[in-house]
């Protein structure tokens, strides 16, 4: 596998993980186009947008670092917003990602803990062939 098959791959299963997640925590069919759109997700009174506008500032891991102090597991609309945002980070190219010290393999890690934080941990497993 070279490189770019990696990242393509990375990116696979991200995009799936974000499918089953937001399915299984919904308890309904996840449509990758409404919910963006509807852009109705927050974490602790601050808005995604927020959170997407220090990613594209490069601030990609202070608003990680707020996000995950400030996240309330027990409320699955932050929860889906905190899926949201790794997603939102993994469509950032190669290139932006790493001049802020950041990496699609991170986004994907974090993904997995928030589904382990949420008890689909095994659901990852499955989708990573682990």
């Amino acid at each position: 596998m070279d490189f770019n098959d990696e990242k393509d791959y990375i990116m696979r299963i991200i995009k799936e993980m974000v499918r089953v997640l937001f399915s299984l925590i919904l308890g309904k069919q996840y449509k990758s186009v409404e919910l963006p759109e509807e852009n109705k997700y927050e974490v602790s009174g601050k808005a995604l947008e927020e959170f997407e506008k220090m990613v594209d500032a490069g601030l990609i891991n202070e608003a990680e670092n707020i996000l995950l102090e400030s996240i309330d597991y027990t409320k699955k609309e932050e929860v889906l917003a905190a899926i949201l945002f790794y997603q939102y980070v993994s469509e950032k190219d190669d290139d932006f990602l790493a001049a802020h010290n950041y990496s699609k393999e991170e986004a994907l890690d974090g993904i997995k803990r928030l589904a382990q934080q949420q008890g689909y941990g095994q659901i990852t497993s499955l989708l990573m062939g682990t």
